[in-house]
């Protein structure tokens, strides 16, 4: 990973970086992470993406599959699927550092066409490689503008694009490719998904998801499983229970509060299903997430 591409991310998360470590910045999708000490373990439905780790260790599981990653690799997802992340290397010293970019779908399909390029058949959603130098050399040119803020309305689409042009080009190309693929599976599901994402706090028909992905609904149950992993119902709770945890983390909402503000009507089924996902009820977890946060690094 190249020295320029680490000190510009340095620079603007030292600047801008909320108390989380994150800062998003005026380009739309493009996200800079600093955290100085390992971190508990942080679940999410992941958007499809790409996370360059300059600095420090990171791993993320997916079922039974835990992936680690360093500096100068790449992490891929190329669906909706459910993740749990940990960031195992990173002090004050030599902070975890690490820039993630949200893939543009609609990015990918006009690149696909015009490097006339084949769809390919759906792999592994999760995958890491090492950093390819273009991708690199494409991500510092991104963050460039960030330091001449005049110049992002103005030149940031096209170096998002160039980005996701190496990124087709290189070791993620053939993954990346069937998210562009008008008529391919991934692109149906992912208009359930963004239903799924903006109504996640009520209930939402299979019929009507399935009729957004323009799909059967028996079709439709199958081809949603094979790219997000999980059913829709399954789905749509992870995201209410992600959004819950959230909640009482970042906001202090009591446990009754966070699950009927997320669609729960009945306390006690949140209680469970957060114990099955999280490993501990919502108090028990809320409180040991504090005191892991309140330990001296």
């Amino acid at each position: 990973m190249t020295d320029p591409l680490l000190n510009a991310v340095r620079r603007y998360v030292q600047a801008y970086a909320d108390p989380a470590g994150l800062a998003q910045t005026p380009i739309p999708g493009l996200t800079t992470i600093r955290q100085a000490a390992p971190s508990g373990l942080v679940y999410a439905i992941s958007r499809p993406l790409v996370c360059l780790v300059l600095q420090g260790s990171k791993q993320v599981a997916m079922g039974k599959q835990t992936f680690t990653f360093d500096a100068g690799d790449s992490l891929l997802i190329t669906a909706d699927v459910p993740t749990v992340s940990q960031i195992t290397r990173a002090s004050v010293a030599a902070p975890y550092l690490s820039l993630v970019l949200d893939l543009d779908l609609a990015v990918i399909a006009d690149l696909t066409v015009q490097m006339r390029a084949e769809p390919v058949a759906g792999g592994a959603p999760i995958r890491a490689y090492t950093t390819d130098a273009e991708v690199a050399d494409a991500a510092l040119r991104l963050m460039s503008l960030l330091e001449r803020p005049a110049s992002v309305p103005v030149l940031h689409a096209q170096r998002v694009r160039e980005l996701h042009y190496w990124l087709l080009a290189g070791r993620h190309g053939a993954a990346i490719r069937q998210l562009g693929w008008p008529d391919g599976r991934a692109q149906h599901v992912a208009r359930a998904v963004a239903l799924l994402r903006a109504e996640f706090t009520r209930p939402v028909p299979v019929d009507r998801l399935a009729a957004t992905a323009g799909m059967s609904p028996s079709s439709f149950h199958h081809h949603f499983r094979a790219v997000t992993s999980l059913s829709p119902l399954q789905f749509q709770k992870q995201l209410r229970l992600i959004e819950a945890r959230r909640l009482m983390m970042s906001e202090s909402l009591s446990a009754s509060s966070a699950a009927f503000a997320v669609g729960y009507e009945s306390v006690s089924q949140f209680t469970r299903e957060y114990g099955r996902l999280f490993g501990l009820p919502p108090v028990k977890d809320t409180q040991a997430v504090r005191r892991w946060a309140q330990a001296p690094v």
